[in-house]
């Protein structure tokens, strides 16, 4: 999604949903991570961590809407599509069947 920053310039917010080791589902949130030296998310890129998919994304659709919120009150009108539970185990049962 596209932004602006505090002082006016824009910006870029990731928000992903991952499968962890353990069974954890995680919900990260980075802004300009295209200007990072690595991909890798940091620590406190995480907003959610658990064991039910359910939690996971109703965090990230959550995290969705307050970032969509505060980009309509900036000006900048986006349609973004909510994280489905469909498109996330879809990749899940393929690696999981598949290997």
């Amino acid at each position: 999604m596209q932004g602006f920053d505090d002082a006016g310039a824009s910006e870029r917010v990731v928000v992903w949903i991952e499968r962890k080791s353990g069974a954890v589902w995680a919900v990260g949130r980075a802004v300009n991570p295209q200007h990072r030296p690595t991909d890798e998310p940091r620590k406190d890129d995480y907003i959610f961590e658990g064991y039910e998919l359910e939690d996971a994304l109703q965090a990230a659709n959550e995290c969705l809407e307050d970032d969509l919120e505060v980009s309509e009150r900036d000006g900048r009108s986006q349609r973004i599509r909510p994280f489905t539970r469909e498109e996330l185990l879809k990749p899940l049962e393929r690696w999981f069947f598949n290997r």
